[in-house]
């Protein structure tokens, strides 16, 4: 049972990173972004890139992708997602809108992977000597990517729960009618968050192609797996995207162990429809 829990943690990081974008980017900046796996394809594409052809690996990527992530993600906000919040009459109307034009902006990034890499399976070898913990063997690469995980969301909280800029995202989050009341730019706020979440997912690419092969059309799967995590943690809510994603790597690894490979899907569903029975707003979302 031990190794099924180291297992089931690490798959579960790889989620909790996954999803701590996209629940900064719907939480605070009102906005659905449905392209959110692709750019983690992207990310992983380019890593893969800088590691076949210039021998740059994963961890010295970050320090080029990261701020890639979040310089492209701002501009994107500027170019297609602030007209939509201009226009937009409420926060309904612009979740509606951000979903359509994102869908068709994940097309466009897909299309522009499959001409480049084609629609074939891609992967690198990176740690992948196995390391023992508490009696079991996992792969250096997945420790290291539980491990990468879990440090950004403590630094994630940290800046969230314990400095100016972090309270500033609250406010926007908890209340962005409320907030320009208080002085507080909302705009900014939301183009930050937005271009933040592109940064995480910047990571979330690197850190998931050190360990997992990954297609041009695999986005989508990532997005799922994000969403379901973000609802089950609480919107805007990063240790709610953690604790969530940790859970549903945890119910995965133990449903492919004793129950059924092929039930995985079917009991991520279940739990996820259960919690919501329970607790529609999420495990950290506002009762």
């Amino acid at each position: 049972m031990l190794d099924h829990i180291v297992n089931g943690l690490v798959l579960g990081g790889t989620y909790a990173l996954v999803a701590m974008g996209l629940t900064i980017q719907y939480g605070i900046a009102r906005i659905m972004n449905l392209s959110f796996g692709d750019t983690i394809i992207a990310a992983c594409f380019a890593t893969y890139l800088l590691f076949s052809a210039l021998n740059v690996g994963p961890l010295l990527a970050l320090i080029v992708l990261v701020p890639a992530g979040y310089l492209i993600n701002l501009g994107i906000y500027r170019v297609i997602m602030k007209p939509l919040v201009t226009r937009a009459p409420d926060d309904g109307a612009l979740e509606v809108d951000s979903i359509l034009v994102t869908f068709g902006l994940l097309f466009v990034i897909q299309g522009v992977l499959l001409t480049i890499f084609g629609g074939g399976y891609t992967s690198y070898s990176f740690l992948n000597q196995p390391i023992e913990v508490l009696g079991t063997a996992v792969a250096a690469n997945r420790l290291l990517a539980l491990g990468l995980s879990l440090a950004i969301g403590a630094v994630l909280v940290a800046v969230l729960y314990r400095s100016r800029w972090g309270m500033i995202l609250r406010a926007v989050a908890v209340a962005p009618q409320s907030a320009p009341l208080f002085g507080i730019d909302t705009d900014r706020a939301a183009r930050t968050a937005f271009a933040l979440g592109g940064a995480l997912a910047a990571t979330g690419g690197v850190v998931l192609s050190m360990f997992q092969t990954f297609t041009a059309t695999g986005g989508v799967v990532f997005t799922m797996k994000a969403l379901i995590v973000v609802i089950l943690g609480g919107k805007g809510s990063v240790p709610g995207a953690i604790i969530a994603g940790l859970l549903l790597g945890l119910v995965e690894t133990f449903v492919a162990a004793y129950v059924d490979p092929g039930l995985t899907l079917a009991s991520v569903y279940a739990v996820f429809l259960a919690l919501l029975l329970v607790r529609p707003n999420g495990l950290f979302g506002k009762a």
